[in-house]
């Protein structure tokens, strides 16, 4: 059974000494404001949510997306956070129902700071370069990499890249890297599993939490010390795999709560549905009669966007404190919001967003722009750091100093540079870069 008290213990990654208290600013929220300053955390305005490059300036990045999942993700900690203080008498350990907001809003701050452009189909990107890659590759031998090694690139993960910047690349002169709190690090750590688990470890296991996974081998052992800090339930003992921090369900619950809503008013913003279809997709979450609010409909959409979101935070709060128990014993693994009386209509949402918006032939544009972009660019560095082309070293200048190879560093990490290059790249970068490789733009 995981217990509060060290689940929240304010211990940094890679710091051993005490924690240098300011009373007018917390450990978590010390971690906010680190991720806030950090080089990636600005990048994430210059990438993808759903509509990459988009001309509209109303529409969201991924920096707003993770600002507005922070927002939410502060309330859902909050209002579970003081009902847990009193529950467990947390506040003698000197805890408050505000750390558990701060802990939640700093993961959400950093829960997509390691995609790559191009949204999820640039995670796509590059796994299918990796593979095309290597299926094209001679005579590398039999220890080129371990079946760890591969998967991680077989899997490329924008979490597993995520935790890689927040512990070393953000800040690699020192263990850690960023040193965030063992909470929050657990807490952004959705997938708290490495990449390649045999088959019969998992035997059937069908939890949330290891549809993917959070950390490549090059930081495992990093979150082992996170998850020893925190306290996680360790699942199998042959393999890097945990039961979730509790606050990682408030994390993922925020995360879903904003995409799924927000899709919405942005595709109405777009054009791509009507104001009628707003309301028909958000008027039963949101538990409000619209024509009783006398506004255009551009105010009527932010309306019923806001509305729906308090209702589905304050019911995602009520669900995790119903579950408390289960999910410190490890036993609970589903989505927060799989449990909504509103899943019929959030699964309704999502088919409609699909159709609308996601298949629709400007936003599969760009998807396929990211395929070509991504895998072009990835095959290139990545023949470039191996040495394995005649324009290698050219294209090895091209490299910006911190990713290029050191000779004696075996070709995983070799490898590991080039994607740490890659997923850091901004949308526009990487168009950028592509078009001077193929000639289409040389100055």
């Amino acid at each position: 059974m995981m217990e509060w008290k060290q689940l929240l213990t304010p211990q940094r990654l890679g710091k051993h000494e005490p924690e240098d208290i300011q009373y007018d600013r917390t450990c978590f929220q010390k971690d906010c404001d680190r991720i806030v300053f950090s080089s990636p955390f600005r990048r994430l305005k210059d990438k993808t949510q759903v509509f990459s490059l988009s001309k509209n300036d109303y529409i969201r990045t991924r920096l707003i997306h993770s600002l507005e999942a922070s927002c939410v993700g502060r309330s859902l900690g909050r209002i579970v956070g003081y009902e847990i203080v009193n529950r467990h008498q947390l506040e003698k350990y000197g805890f408050s129902g505000s750390d558990f907001g701060d802990i939640v809003s700093a993961a959400c701050l950093a829960h997509d700071i390691g995609n790559p452009p191009f949204g999820h189909s640039g995670e796509d990107a590059i796994r299918q370069g990796f593979a095309l890659w290597y299926s094209n590759i001679n005579n590398l031998g039999e220890d080129f990499l371990d079946k760890y090694q591969k998967c991680d690139f077989d899997l490329f993960e924008g979490n597993a890249q995520g935790f890689r910047i927040l512990t070393k690349i953000e800040v690699p002169t020192r263990k850690g890297g960023m040193q965030l709190t063992c909470p929050t690090l657990a807490a952004f750590t959705k997938y708290p599993r490495e990449s390649f688990i045999p088959v019969n470890f998992i035997n059937k296991y069908t939890g949330c939490s290891i549809k993917k996974y959070g950390f490549f081998q090059a930081e495992k052992e990093l979150f082992t010390e996170v998850a020893e800090t925190v306290g996680l339930i360790r699942q199998n003992h042959n393999a890097a795999w945990w039961a979730r921090h509790p606050l990682a369900f408030l994390v993922e619950a925020a995360d879903d709560i904003c995409y799924s809503i927000i899709d919405v008013e942005d595709s109405y913003r777009l054009g791509y549905i009507s104001f009628s279809q707003v309301y028909e997709l958000l008027g039963e979450i949101s538990g409000i009669n619209i024509d009783e609010y006398d506004a255009n409909e551009a105010e009527k959409v932010k309306y019923l966007r806001g509305k729906s979101i308090n209702q589905l935070t304050r019911e995602i709060a009520d669900i995790f404190l119903k579950y408390e128990d289960e999910i410190l014993a490890g036993t609970f693994d589903q989505h927060l919001l799989s449990l909504s009386k509103y899943t019929s209509q959030l699964e309704i949402i999502s088919a409609k967003i699909r159709s609308s918006v996601f298949m629709h032939p400007d936003v599969l544009g760009m998807r396929i722009a990211g395929y070509e972009i991504l895998g072009r660019l990835f095959a290139d560095f990545v023949d470039a750091a191996l040495h394995r082309s005649q324009k290698s070293e050219l294209i090895t200048y091209m490299l910006p100093e911190k990713y290029r190879p050191i000779p004696d560093e075996n070709d995983y990490y070799k490898i590991l540079r080039i994607t740490d290059y890659i997923a850091g790249m901004t949308d526009s970068y990487a168009t950028s870069l592509f078009q001077k490789f193929s000639g289409i733009s040389l100055f």
